[in-house]
């Protein structure tokens, strides 16, 4: 008895198994295709980053009189425009992104975009060989005040 709850303490503490540097190499170049895609208003870029059927939500702060939890939703098409439509582009010289990679399990891996302007938390799911982001919650930065 004592032997058994010795080895689930000592599974609990070891520490996860590190990353493969593969996948964190094709889950960071999606989630650079998706931030850096709408910094340069390529589209292309942000298409191939997409599912068909990505759910992009942000959580509201001021919910409609009918609303309990309150979501910003857009689809990839409604994304897709955005970018087409340069809403997020900047020049070059300005940007300052950050992608991180915080989990990989299987087929799935969740991974982080921060922008001066959004952080983005990314599911992503890998279909054969190719990783696509699935679902985005993101949080849009407060802007600071003009001065």
């Amino acid at each position: 008895m004592i032997a058994a709850l010795l080895t689930a303490l000592a599974l609990q503490a070891a520490p996860p198994p590190a990353l493969d540097p593969a996948t964190v190499k094709a889950v960071e170049a999606v989630a650079f295709d998706y931030v850096d895609g709408q910094l340069e208003g390529d589209t292309a870029r942000v298409t191939r980053a997409l599912h068909p059927d990505l759910a992009k939500r942000a959580v509201r702060a001021k919910a409609d009189p009918d609303e309990v939890l309150a979501l910003r939703r857009m689809s990839r098409d409604e994304l897709i425009d955005l970018t087409r439509q340069g809403a997020l582009k900047t020049p070059r010289d300005q940007w300052d992104r950050t992608v991180r990679v915080l989990d990989v399990a299987g087929n799935v891996a969740i991974a982080r975009v921060e922008t001066p302007w959004f952080v983005d938390h990314l599911s992503l799911g890998r279909f054969g060989e190719r990783w696509v982001i699935v679902n985005a919650l993101w949080y849009p930065k407060p802007r600071p005040a003009a001065k």
